[in-house]
């Protein structure tokens, strides 16, 4: 399935909070989205943590949605279960956004994800290196997976 969107960013972050995986289409661009990044980790542990005030998320619903959007971008989220955040920075210019094609791409990248950490040479919490795995994941940031 071919995808209009295209991501400026995908993210992969520790469940310490340690960067596993950050790929950046734009390298004029790359620190401030990696800011954006790291910014957005704030608002998934708001959104992760039960608070009086809010109703509880849902544990079985692993994508978070919208977390946030800029001038330039939006910022979404999706934890799995073992609290392994997956972060995907889009372009605000992108008019056919659709919420369907952003979970089908978070579940592709899990995918990836549960490939590369079951290698046995692979040691957990340790920052994803496979070429293998990035070239992959540059494939759903241009949107052909």
């Amino acid at each position: 399935m071919t995808s209009n969107i295209t991501s400026v960013c995908v993210a992969i972050i520790g469940k310490d909070n340690s960067p596993l995986y950050i790929a950046t289409t734009d390298l004029d661009r790359e620190l401030e989205l990696h800011y954006s990044v790291h910014a957005s980790l704030d608002i998934i542990e708001e959104k992760c943590l039960p608070s009086s005030g809010k109703q509880p998320i849902d544990s079985r619903d692993l994508y978070l949605g919208l977390l946030y959007s800029t001038e330039t971008d939006k910022i979404y989220g999706y934890v799995t279960n073992t609290k392994t955040k997956f972060i995907i920075v889009i372009d605000s210019s992108n008019s056919v956004l659709r919420e369907n094609e952003v979970r089908s791409m978070f579940r592709n990248l899990h995918s990836l994800y549960t490939d590369a950490v079951c290698n046995p040479f692979y040691t957990p919490e340790e920052p994803l290196t496979s070429t293998i795995f990035d070239r992959r994941v540059r494939n759903i940031m241009a949107g052909n997976a």
